[in-house]
């Protein structure tokens, strides 16, 4: 009994690992507790020079089998204070190597009735498992209890499952009225603000509104800035595509002149709204203040961006960008009260100041979402085969690049990730922007020939 629990304890740690997704930096190499790479060190870094022992056939099938059984062991206590500690944990697991759907819908589905007397952390577990596996089957009962469902966030969750199982006008109303009913300061919660425009105007209906790309892709932002550019599908099932602008104004070019791009997946494993927790990356505008590398071992040593979003950051470190050294020293209020949406949108092209989607980042940042990283994978795409988005794998919300590493003893092979971070300093600093647009709903990946007509026109309106 001492041994399973002591496991118990170890599948609680890893899941939480999974819940944090995108956002452990290693805490051991400088004061502000992550690796930091200069400029010329991350050009010269080279693939062969990083592993992961995950990555290994022997290392990743040790950590499946393990974790597949300790998943089966958390489920598997009785109704209790522990079951529920050890609930969320569990269900991030399964979704995350993709097992035990079977054990985890009869579970799910005998939980939710008695969910609304539970925490909203208990909530927001029950409610993000069912819409990321078994929206459906879970539909009923979520619509029957999300009256009793008293704190944003879950609300929210509650009613994104309804509408991706139903988005028939009747239902879209049905849930304006729950919402308005339940939460009368709705306009002033950024959850609840961005759930009441999904109900009242459809995504496509947004989207037709959509500005000129080229606008977009020519505003400085500020000047002798890099920036990616991470053009994404509505349904974010779909890879989508990154491109640098470089601190010179111009798109990064690969050694032969082609336009340097890589595929880019945005989606997370909840596939729930950018402002949910653990959601799809957010629409917008965020500030890159350098690379670091992590000790999530879902993540592996590969550089990322580190991307912050309004409110997580000072306004003040996106009027000038800056290295995590010499961030402005803030509180959290202090940043609310400076990011209002005018201040927003003095980084959008004037054309994009009125077109909602694009503020998703704001609102966001203002619901407390943080740590949404642009970074390379080490998770085994074969848990996900024949999902849309294979052979990449989803994350915990952030921007995830392609990797390839030797199933002989887990050293890199090849890096969309890494060859990402080069072309974002290849301008001599690590320091700018992130912008992640949608383009439109089409169901398929994010090509070159979709916006390469567009980054031709922004760079010959330089």
């Amino acid at each position: 009994m001492h041994k399973q629990s002591l496991q118990i304890q170890f599948v609680l740690a890893a899941a939480m690992l999974l819940l944090a997704g995108c956002a452990t930096p290693q805490r051991s190499i400088d004061a502000s507790g992550a690796v930091r790479r200069t400029v010329p060190e991350l050009v010269a870094l080279r693939p062969a020079a990083l592993s992961a022992q995950l990555t290994s056939l022997v290392g990743e099938r040790a950590v499946f089998a393990e974790q597949a059984a300790l998943v089966r062991a958390v489920l598997a206590l009785p109704p209790g204070p522990e079951a529920d500690e050890k609930l969320s944990g569990a269900l991030t697991a399964a979704a995350h190597f993709n097992i035990e759907k079977d054990l985890v819908r009869t579970h799910l589905l005998a939980l939710l009735p008695g969910v609304a007397v539970k925490s909203a952390a208990y909530q927001r577990a029950v409610l993000s498992a069912a819409h990321t596996q078994f929206w459906r089957e879970s539909a009923p009962l979520i619509a029957a209890l999300l009256p009793n469902i008293k704190t944003p966030r879950e609300f929210a969750i509650g009613a994104y499952t309804l509408l991706r199982n139903d988005e028939s006008a009747a239902q879209r109303q049905m849930l304006q009225a729950m919402l308005q009913a339940s939460f009368p300061e709705w306009a002033s919660e950024p959850r609840l603000r961005a759930l009441e425009r999904r109900l009242r105007v459809a995504p496509l209906d947004d989207m037709a509104q959509r500005p000129s790309l080229t606008d977009l892709l020519a505003a400085p932002l500020r000047s002798g800035h890099p920036v990616v550019f991470s053009f994404q599908r509505r349904d974010r099932e779909r890879a989508g595509l990154a491109l640098v602008r470089g601190a010179d104004g111009r798109f990064v070019r690969n050694v032969d002149g082609s336009y340097f791009n890589i595929a880019q997946l945005a989606m997370a494993r909840t596939n729930l709204p950018g402002t949910i927790t653990n959601g799809n990356t957010p629409q917008g505008v965020f500030v890159v203040k350098g690379t670091g590398t992590a000790t999530n071992r879902w993540i592996g040593p590969t550089p990322y961006l580190e991307s912050m979003l309004p409110v997580e950051a000072p306004l003040a470190l996106f009027d000038a960008p800056t290295a995590r050294d010499t961030l402005p020293v803030t509180t959290s209020d202090d940043n609310k009260a400076a990011w209002t949406e005018t201040a927003y949108e003095a980084f959008l092209p004037p054309s994009w100041r009125n077109y909602f989607p694009i503020k998703e980042a704001l609102l966001a940042g203002l619901a407390g979402r943080d740590e949404i990283l642009a970074h390379g994978n080490t998770v085994n795409s074969a848990y996900y085969q024949g999902a849309p988005y294979f052979p990449a794998a989803p994350s915990a919300g952030c921007l995830v690049a392609m990797e390839y590493w030797s199933s002989d003893d887990g050293r890199l092979v090849h890096s969309d990730q890494l060859a990402l971070v080069k072309a974002f300093v290849s301008g001599g600093t690590d320091v700018g922007y992130l912008v992640v647009v949608e383009l439109d709903d089409q169901p398929r990946p994010v090509l070159l020939a979709d916006v390469i007509a567009a980054v031709v026109a922004a760079e010959r309106g330089r």
